[in-house]
């Protein structure tokens, strides 16, 4: 919603990761040994990826779910201030554990284009056709309680510390991601300039 009101490409390191992996690039490659196997891809190969994509989106960019360490902050505030393009803004969204788990629990993700749904929220089931590419939207393999247990030990482990170093930066802005979407899209369109009714 972001990118289509403000004109301003977004891309989630997953996706530039499949991306990356289909077209056969040497990082994707790289990066395929490890999700291959249901690991984690390095910090430095997801830096490259990322680093590539910025090369192509220069006028400006959301990064959606990135960094997710503190090394993956501090190498894309050097690649950014060597563009001599500082990031201007980082949101953090809250949301409870229980409603990461009902979320992940219901999350369908498309085999083509890995655009996300929530079967409740958008009223799908696995299997029927992505409203946006025509693929066939599937349940993650490793979408179990064992594994988002696991993540959330290194989301608290890894991935909070950086709205820390976010903070200490002044860019930092901290939202209720559990309400309504239209509601949260409003609040980050004024928090970016721009009423969301423009």
């Amino acid at each position: 919603m972001l990118s289509t009101r403000f004109g301003i490409p977004t891309a989630s390191t997953g996706a530039m990761l499949r991306h990356e992996i289909v077209e056969g690039t040497p990082a994707g490659l790289e990066a395929n040994q490890f999700t291959a196997n249901g690991g984690f891809v390095p910090d430095e190969i997801v830096q490259r990826i990322v680093s590539a994509w910025l090369d192509k989106h220069e006028d400006g960019f959301i990064l959606d779910g990135f960094p997710r360490t503190l090394s993956q902050a501090a190498s894309l505030e050097k690649d950014l201030i060597n563009r001599n393009r500082p990031l201007e803004i980082a949101f953090l969204f809250n949301l409870s554990e229980q409603e990461i788990k009902d979320r992940v629990s219901n999350r369908l993700t498309c085999d083509a284009c890995g655009a996300t749904f929530g079967e409740q929220l958008h009223a799908l089931k696995e299997g029927v056709v992505c409203p946006h590419c025509g693929g066939v939207l599937t349940h993650r393999k490793d979408d179990t309680e064992a594994t988002l247990i696991n993540r959330l030990a290194i989301y608290q482990e890894k991935t909070l510390p950086i709205a820390d170093f976010y903070r200490e930066r002044g860019i930092l802005q901290e939202c209720d991601g559990g309400t309504y979407k239209e509601v949260l899209f409003e609040m980050l369109c004024k928090t970016l300039g721009e009423p969301a009714s423009v």
